[in-house]
């Protein structure tokens, strides 16, 4: 038993920032299965991998399912955001079965043209003043550190989860116009493209409504705080999910299924999650994709290729080294 849908679309997942909810995201693709994968920006955060690396199994285990995905059969488009720009240079080319674009279209089963970008090429900000752009990532990144903690106190009163960043983005008036603004660009685009809507991320905001333009705005929102996806049912409906709510469910669906089944064991929490064996090692089609990224900065398999490279050359200086008998 799997999640199944026609379309999935995940935007802002930030690999390489503290931020990113990783695991999360691991189990939601584990146990997705679709036909197109839509990778809609921001899914390495170039910004933060320059200034400090950060890349731990989990976001690894991200990478590895992605393409995971695409040797599968499932057709996977990346297109590109502001903080995974450096990919931008790779537009219609391939890595790992990838296809990255800077832009793309999707026609949904029941015939709605959707127009999919990230969004970042209609934030006036992020075009006119990329300081100002960076000092915002950075000033959001240090508000999630802070979220971290607040939310730990939560937890000790037994209070659900509640973003900050969300909370000040709804009071602070000059957001919500920017936020508001963004939406009516992004409909206009998709108007005058001839679609019927647009999916896009970028602002982490998710969103599902129809414009004045009678156009569907559609955002994916992120896995650093909301975790959600928008996806097409096989019919052809669109919904935005919340996508650690929808691996519980079906965890609860497989629970109850295997509670009827006479004599049978209950299994573990984790194991009602686990489909198939699934290796942890790195597929070579893993290398392809940091590839597009080592222009920036090295890939873990550059570093992991770095190290055995010098300690093979250790071990041939130690022995040249050894004395010899007679």
């Amino acid at each position: 038993m799997k999640l199944e849908y026609r379309t999935v679309w995940i935007s802002d997942t930030h690999l390489g920032s503290k931020g990113a909810r990783a695991k999360e995201l691991s189990r939601f693709l584990k146990q997705v299965r679709c036909d197109k994968l839509y990778l809609v920006g921001d899914i390495i955060d170039c910004w933060r991998l320059k200034s400090r690396w950060y890349w731990p199994a989990e976001h690894n285990d991200v990478i590895r399912r992605i393409l995971k995905h695409a040797s599968r059969g499932t057709e996977v488009i990346y297109t590109p955001g502001n903080h995974d720009d450096a990919a931008r240079q790779f537009v219609h080319m391939a890595f790992g079965g990838v296809d990255i674009k800077p832009h793309t279209t999707h026609e949904t089963e029941d015939g709605k043209k959707l127009f999919v970008t990230h969004g970042d090429q209609y934030d006036l900000v992020v075009q006119h003043s990329k300081l100002l752009a960076v000092l915002g990532s950075v000033a959001y990144e240090t508000l999630l550190k802070i979220n971290r903690y607040y939310n730990i106190v939560r937890r000790w009163f037994g209070m659900p989860y509640a973003s900050l960043s969300q909370a000040i983005k709804l009071k602070v008036k000059r957001a919500c116009t920017f936020i508001s603004k963004f939406e009516e660009i992004l409909a206009q685009e998709a108007n005058k493209r001839g679609m019927d809507g647009v999916v896009c991320g970028h602002i982490h905001k998710a969103e599902s409504r129809e414009m004045d333009n009678g156009v569907q705005y559609l955002n994916c929102g992120d896995w650093v705080e909301s975790c959600t996806a928008l996806v097409e049912h096989m019919d052809g409906r669109l919904q935005i999910i919340d996508g650690i709510k929808a691996v519980e469910e079906l965890k609860a669906a497989r629970l109850a299924i295997r509670a009827v089944q006479a004599g049978a064991a209950m299994p573990e929490d984790d194991d009602l999650l686990e489909g198939e064996e699934d290796p942890i090692d790195l597929i070579p089609a893993d290398r392809a994709l940091f590839g597009a990224f080592r222009p920036i900065f090295p890939g873990p398999s550059d570093i992991r290729s770095s190290k055995h490279s010098d300690l093979k050359h250790a071990k041939a200086s130690a022995k040249a080294n050894e004395p010899r008998e007679g």
